[in-house]
């Protein structure tokens, strides 16, 4: 007995011909080396680190990174944001990935990953587009404060640069909220890093626990 094959519109198929050619590359180039990986991955994960990076298209933490599958728990959405600590039945995705890494898959590291060009800090600096309104404005509410830690007099790439910082800052002070994170930290099992990723250069810079960024050796 074989698969069936999905049946889809005329429009549909045309738009998920790239990803099936993905696939098809996929199992022709990457699998055959994988494969074992992939098994020993099938009953369980056991990541060292919590990445959490910006839902954009270009900013891929695994291949930034240079990590294999399995490797990192990672979580994406828009400017890479964390709310405080607030249990309560509201619906919190960017707090339960936390709280699973954190809890559950016991992490060592926490990295915040940045990147140059993030369309949410735009929208936090400049306003977002009326198509935005729904729920970016309010998601990027988030990082209010970040906004007056960004320097008036900075413009241009200058501006969104330290504004993208500042959103890291921003993240890394509310996960500093969550009690359960905070006491392994202070314990000394849990590690918080910053990290800012440039789109057009391809470099990585690294911020310290003092708040100062210096790029990271090539």
């Amino acid at each position: 007995m074989t698969d069936a094959q999905p049946a889809f519109t005329k429009e549909a198929s045309t738009s998920l011909d790239a990803l099936f050619d993905g696939y098809r590359r996929f199992r022709a180039e990457a699998w055959p080396e994988l494969r074992k990986r992939y098994e020993s991955l099938a009953d369980g994960q056991a990541p060292k680190i919590l990445v959490i990076g910006c839902s954009d298209s270009r900013v891929d933490p695994q291949q930034i990174l240079g990590a294999a599958p399995g490797e990192l728990f990672v979580l994406r959405n828009v400017a890479g944001l964390v709310p405080p600590y607030a249990p309560d039945q509201a619906h919190h995705g960017a707090s339960a990935a936390v709280e699973y890494a954190v809890r559950v898959l016991k992490v060592e590291r926490i990295v915040v990953l940045a990147h140059a060009g993030c369309g949410g800090v735009n929208a936090l600096l400049n306003g977002a587009p009326p198509e935005a309104s729904d729920f970016v404005v309010s998601w990027m509410g988030i990082a209010a404060r970040a906004r007056g830690a960004v320097d008036p007099a900075l413009e241009g790439d200058a501006r969104q640069q330290a504004g993208e910082e500042a959103c890291v800052g921003v993240t890394l002070g509310n996960l500093m909220t969550f009690p359960w994170l905070r006491e392994r930290v202070e314990a000394g099992d849990l590690a918080l890093t910053g990290m800012h990723f440039g789109v057009a250069t391809g470099r990585l810079r690294c911020c310290d626990g003092a708040g100062v960024w210096a790029a990271v050796p090539a």
